[in-house]
């Protein structure tokens, strides 16, 4: 996640967005801080004690609501753009949590056996 940040932000930097930083580079970090830090907790706690999985997302998606609430308040009083910002933050937001979607997919069903709808 962390790789795939930078290398978009440098990407879009370098096909001409220079004039949307630091707008562009504030706006990915908040969720790409939330992403990682959430997924490392998801991790530790599934190889650890997989039965907490959903008491430490639920408490993880109530960290990120003050978290980003907290970061978007900050970045009000700040003078920047807030076009670009919103667009780079919900964009981000958006597609690194899709990425941890589909990692906790695979983490929680690797080793399951799929069970077919006769079973269910």
């Amino acid at each position: 996640m962390i790789g795939s940040s930078v290398a978009s932000w440098a990407a879009i930097t370098a096909a001409g967005g220079a004039g949307f930083n630091p707008e562009l580079a504030f706006g990915m970090a908040a969720p790409l801080a939330g992403a990682t830090l959430s997924w490392r907790a998801v991790e530790r706690t599934y190889a650890r004690a997989p039965e907490r999985l959903p008491s430490v997302l639920i408490a993880g998606f109530a960290a990120k609501m003050v978290f980003f609430g907290l970061y978007v308040g900050l970045l009000g009083a700040l003078w920047l753009r807030p076009r670009p910002l919103v667009v780079a933050f919900a964009v981000s937001f958006l597609v690194l949590h899709a990425i941890e979607a589909g990692y906790l997919w695979k983490l929680t069903t690797r080793g399951a056996e799929p069970v077919t709808p006769a079973e269910a």
